[in-house]
């Protein structure tokens, strides 16, 4: 059941992240476009998850995992703080 949690929260943050950048073609503001990102590095967070507790149960790639994450709210904050003021 947790495998498809995993699997729930990538795509949920996939869907996101592809939504957001739809938006940012149609209308060109950079707000979408570092959420985008920030969502993206997400997805790639919550599919390191899946692939580390559901797939490879004897490697430990949690460095990964915070690299992916640390990125995704980097690129949002990045968005809502310099972004958003302008």
């Amino acid at each position: 059941m947790a495998e498809a949690i995993y699997l729930l929260c990538a795509v949920t943050s996939l869907v996101a992240a592809v939504l957001l950048l739809r938006q940012y073609h149609a209308r060109r503001t950079p707000l979408l476009l570092w959420s985008c990102i920030g969502f993206f590095g997400l997805a790639l967070n919550n599919m390191l998850v899946f692939v580390d507790f559901a797939l490879l149960t004897g490697t430990d790639i949690a460095l990964a995992r915070a690299i992916a994450g640390v990125c995704g709210i980097l690129a949002l904050l990045y968005g809502l703080i310099w972004e958003a003021g302008r």
